[in-house]
């Protein structure tokens, strides 16, 4: 007979994979999320390819950006990246050296090491600041910014059931995107917003989630929390999976001619 992991087994196994990157695939299995409906990767690939000069803001490890461009059959000449943290760093090295993208360490709220009007595509996916003045300087006249941002109150329901009732935040709307893109003198083309279903299937899956997109429940240890996970583990085994919603928003712009 197969033996049923117990709290402590599943507090341990949510702890111990790595969460460096952007890949989510330890996951497969234990939790599942919906997609946005507009498709992101199919929309910058469409971009990209139409393209000269490309930036991608906090790329994360990299993983996305090198997908898409293993799909195109010749890449721009300029392609850039930027990135805050350190372990992303490396990955993002690794998987991008084949493009020949030119990688630069930059804090997140930190003003773009590039000169004005370099590019004629910016795109970031789950961006944590956006320096919309900064994109706007960046740009070429008539260049594209693509983004797909993490929206107001996402994971909502994760976050209050580990903290209690927090305050609702005021960025990743939709209107207030609109007014800070045409305030940094960019036209928006299109703007969305959706809620996505996010499941979870026991507690180690929220331990690695928590772990990784660090944001949810900030300063989160699984120590720290043990109480609130062993809750938790046992809504979960009493009522069926764990049920939050992913806020995101897509936006599209151009910079003025």
């Amino acid at each position: 007979m197969e033996r049923i992991p117990t709290f402590d087994d599943l507090l341990r196994e949510g702890t111990l994979p790595p969460v460096d990157g952007w890949d989510f695939s330890w996951l497969n299995g234990r939790a599942t999320e919906e997609r946005p409906s507009w498709g992101y990767s199919r929309m910058l690939l469409s971009h990209i390819t139409r393209a000269d000069a490309i930036l991608d803001i906090q790329t994360g490890g990299g993983e996305l950006f090198a997908e898409v461009l293993g799909e195109v059959a010749s890449p721009p000449g300029t392609l850039a990246a930027t990135e805050s943290w350190q372990p992303n760093l490396a990955i993002a090295r690794n998987l991008l050296r084949q493009f020949n993208v030119s990688i630069v360490n930059v804090a997140d709220d930190a003003d773009l090491p590039f000169a004005d009007g370099s590019f004629d595509l910016v795109v970031s996916r789950h961006p944590t600041v956006v320096q919309w003045n900064e994109i706007a300087r960046v740009l070429q006249p008539a260049g594209i910014y693509l983004s797909q941002q993490i929206g107001a109150g996402s994971n909502r329901e994760l976050t209050e059931f580990m903290m209690g009732r927090q305050p609702v935040s005021k960025r990743g709307g939709v209107e207030g995107a609109r007014r800070e893109a045409e305030a940094a003198g960019l036209v928006v083309d299109d703007l969305r917003r959706e809620a996505l279903r996010l499941t979870f299937n026991d507690v180690a899956a929220v331990v690695y989630f928590l772990r990784k997109v660090i944001w949810t429940v900030p300063g989160f240890t699984a120590e720290a929390y043990r109480d609130k996970l062993a809750d938790l583990q046992a809504q979960i085994e009493r009522e069926g999976p764990f049920v939050t919603y992913a806020q995101r928003l897509l936006v599209k712009a151009h910079k003025s001619v």
